[in-house]
């Protein structure tokens, strides 16, 4: 627990000065003091320290979300565009995970925002309901944090008919 005396050098649960944590970057700060990783000190031991990069939580939240029955994709408008042009790069690694999902990652909480496109039929109630259990449920068990909350934003619906006419299959070139 962390020390809650206060006195005029250090603040309520303030590492003091030689313990391990003294210096070490706060939550937000990169690990590499560049600003490219924001990262959540997730278990600091007398063994070591273990922190998770919002990256992390952000790639955890879409694929749960993506897990649902009845979310067809991640992303709505320009994120979704440029998604879809970066598959298509040689090179690419295919869908990522984090198209349509922003964190935001305190010390110990999370606030998710989800953009999603719906598969027509589907109901929208119950369907958030569903994403919203599912990524709070597998964030909180794989980085133990609390998700405080899953924001979700149902951009458009999928139709299979709509989109399958709007670009015909090609024939096979080699048979």
């Amino acid at each position: 627990m962390a020390d809650t005396t206060n006195t005029p050098t250090q603040t309520a649960g303030s590492p003091k000065a030689g313990s391990p944590t003294a210096g070490s970057p706060k939550v937000g700060e990169a690990l590499n003091g560049d600003g490219s990783s924001p990262a959540r000190v997730a278990d600091d031991t007398s063994h070591g320290k273990t922190t998770i990069a919002s990256s992390v939580v952000q790639k955890i939240a879409g694929i749960a979300a993506r897990e649902i029955s009845g979310v067809y994709k991640l992303g709505g408008g320009m994120s979704r565009a440029f998604g879809e042009i970066r598959e298509r790069l040689p090179g690419s690694t295919g869908a990522s995970h984090t198209t349509g999902v922003s964190v935001e990652v305190g010390e110990k909480q999370a606030a998710i925002d989800l953009d999603i496109i719906v598969t027509y039929g589907a109901s929208i109630v119950d369907l958030a309901k569903a994403v919203r259990r599912n990524v709070i449920g597998t964030v909180e068990q794989m980085t133990g944090m609390e998700v405080i909350e899953v924001n979700i934003a149902v951009n458009d619906i999928y139709i299979a008919s709509e989109n399958d006419d709007r670009e015909p299959a090609q024939p096979a070139r080699v048979q």
